[in-house]
């Protein structure tokens, strides 16, 4: 009889899982941190006065829909509705995955979450979200949308190399 080799992941501890996903949230919660920062700031400091940066500019807009002003015409809580939905499935994905994933997996995660609180946070005042990074030849866009697309690039990168993380043993229980 031949030996089989299996591999055996060393458990995660509850203190070790609670830790992992505490820095996840933490991670996600500096990403929309950063977004709400400069939107704050270009709304006082853009209003009215772009400024020109070469390959990107500053330039306060508002978007009333989702990415490329989708659903700019729908009513606001729906946008805001749907949203939040769409968030609270990346969380509960970041949550879920974070004992198993590997860590670029959950920074990827933390990323989309991040950046999708943010807008959620800003559109939830008054049913737009802050634009103001601005080429000239693209839709004007925030640092959160950025997050969202780097971290869904990253995930389809890393989907190429590896299986999506489970959820693990620990997470089946609670």
């Amino acid at each position: 009889m031949m030996p089989t080799h299996t591999t055996v992941r060393p458990a995660v501890t509850a203190a070790g899982l609670t830790r992992r996903r505490l820095g996840l949230l933490l991670q996600a919660a500096a990403f929309a941190g950063a977004d709400l920062g400069l939107k704050a700031w270009a709304t006082t400091a853009l209003d009215g006065d772009p400024i020109e940066g070469g390959p990107v500019g500053l330039q306060l807009v508002f978007n009333p829909g989702v990415a490329f002003s989708v659903g700019a015409n729908a009513p606001g809580w729906t946008v805001v509705a749907v949203t939040g939905l769409i968030t609270a499935g990346v969380a509960v994905a970041l949550w879920r995955t974070a004992p198993a994933g590997r860590r670029l997996w959950g920074i990827a995660l933390a990323a989309i979450l991040g950046g999708a609180v943010a807008n959620l946070i800003d559109r939830a005042a008054d049913g737009v979200v802050t634009d103001y990074l601005h080429t000239g030849w693209w839709p004007t866009f925030n640092l959160a949308d950025t997050f969202i697309v780097l971290g869904g690039l990253a995930i389809v990168t890393l989907s190429f190399r590896e299986p999506p993380p489970k959820a693990g043993p620990a997470d089946e229980q609670g």
